[in-house]
């Protein structure tokens, strides 16, 4: 499903999401970038979708805006089945049980709800799929929010563990990281 994104950029702007401060800038710019980073990673567009809404139900560490869970379908109906559900994840996840398992690697992850007190299952594909929207969001805004410390170790580790593209990634903003003298 080849979505315009002005079709997604005018749902975020219509639930009131484009003007909240994130980042050093606006989450709709935030989210755009992140879309746009995943971009140049050439991912696929269900994961380019992902990343747009890769927080529109707040995060442990963003809750300036959350869309209300019972807009899901809403969200699902306009990006994907795929797309959606990993945006939830990465908005609903307890990130230290996610973080406890990046160097893990199998066939099932469980990653704790922070929302419902449950855990999410995903597979190993899914698993490597939210590591990669979760760095990507990362990469977009720690220079700006000069968040270098905050997991670094972990952040390291899902750069390496995927290589390429997110590796050269993590390895030029890290370049730019201010050095203490």
């Amino acid at each position: 499903m080849m979505l315009p994104m002005k079709t997604m950029t005018d749902y975020v702007i219509q639930v009131g999401a484009d003007k909240v401060q994130h980042s050093g800038k606006t989450y709709l710019s935030h989210v755009v970038g992140v879309y746009r980073l995943m971009k140049s990673w050439e991912e696929d567009d269900e994961m380019c979708r992902a990343a747009l809404f890769h927080s529109i139900y707040g995060t442990e560490g963003f809750q300036d805006f959350t869309l209300p869970l019972d807009r899901r379908d809403e969200v699902r109906a306009l990006i994907g089945e795929r797309a959606e559900q990993l945006a939830y994840v990465n908005s609903a996840m307890d990130r230290a049980s996610f973080y406890n398992q990046v160097g893990a690697y199998q066939d099932n992850f469980q990653i704790k709800d922070r929302l419902t007190g449950g855990y999410i299952g995903l597979t190993g594909k899914a698993f490597e799929d939210l590591i990669r929207l979760h760095l990507c969001d990362f990469l977009e805004q720690v220079e700006r929010d000069e968040g270098w410390l905050y997991e670094r170790d972990t952040m390291k580790k899902m750069s390496a563990r995927l290589g390429g593209i997110a590796l050269e990634t993590y390895r030029s903003v890290f370049a730019r990281e201010p050095r203490l003298v």
